[in-house]
């Protein structure tokens, strides 16, 4: 009898991931490479742009100056720049520490903490119902522990102020949950159920890639081989991954904003109920 499997450490795997790939590559599509990982960055700040100015204007009229935002699992802090350029009061929050010691020396005018969105919230170092929104880009689909999925909910839930914002991206599958090692892509049925659990209401989910990223969203193969083959170039150096990605990235603009439904990644706004 085979001996039974250790639990994932998540930390663990963070920590060693991103001390040896602290860049966009690092956080993003590893084998893809950096420059190739810059363009889909490029489009993910385009739909963060757009949504989040839009989202802002909902919530007063001078948008998000002076609103307080935890960004969770902030990585390199490419939101975190993003959120500040908005005049907003920013903390991160991440689960390592390599992570924690770069950002607070490259921001600053932000803080940061150390802590695990799906712990105990009694172990997280924030005070409840302080922020005015919370965001979680590329992250919560990589806690592979239902349990612990569910409680990240009800702990930003906890830290939001009433009728707060909740921003976050996955790949919200129409299909069954589908789990590797260091990553679940739960169903869409799946997200909403915990995200309604917490007390949050769906506003509404847009495109973050159409083409430029897996497509997670599809049970065809063949869908999923012609994927493959068309990023596997970017693999092969820099320069190649750079220039695949400057060819994709302006028909990839023009469809995160066309399509309501996306094969791949989209971004979820959800609103306190209270």
């Amino acid at each position: 009898m085979s001996a039974p499997r250790s639990p994932f450490d998540n930390r663990r795997y963070w920590e060693s991931r991103l001390r040896e790939h602290y860049s966009l590559a690092g956080v993003g599509y590893l084998r893809l490479g950096r420059r190739y990982n810059e363009w889909m960055y490029r489009i993910r700040g385009e739909v963060f742009d757009r949504v989040v100015k839009a989202t802002g204007n909902r919530q007063q009229a001078a948008g998000w100056s002076g609103a307080r935002v935890l960004d969770v699992g902030s990585g390199t802090g490419f939101y975190v720049d993003r959120w500040l350029r908005l005049g907003a009061d920013v903390t991160g929050l991440d689960l390592t520490e390599v992570a924690v010691e770069e950002l607070t020396r490259c921001f600053p005018a932000a803080r940061f903490v150390r802590s695990d969105i799906g712990g105990h919230l009694s172990e997280i170092p924030l005070v409840p119902g302080s922020f005015d929104a919370v965001s979680a880009f590329d992250v919560l689909f990589h806690i592979v522990d239902d349990a612990d999925y569910e409680r990240a909910f009800l702990n930003i839930a906890a830290l939001l102020k009433p009728r707060g914002w909740f921003l976050w991206s996955d790949n919200f599958l129409r299909h069954p949950t589908e789990r590797v090692t260091h990553q679940v892509s739960r169903s869409l049925e799946e997200s909403t159920r915990a995200v309604e659990a917490a007390g949050f209401e769906v506003v509404e989910r847009v495109p973050m890639f159409v083409l430029m990223n897996y497509p997670a969203d599809t049970t065809s193969k063949l869908a999923r081989l012609a994927w493959t083959a068309m990023v596997a170039p970017a693999a092969l150096g820099e320069p190649v991954g750079w220039t695949l990605g400057a060819l994709l990235y302006q028909v990839e603009r023009a469809l995160v904003r066309a399509k309501r439904e996306s094969p791949s990644t989209e971004l979820m706004v959800c609103r306190l109920s209270v």
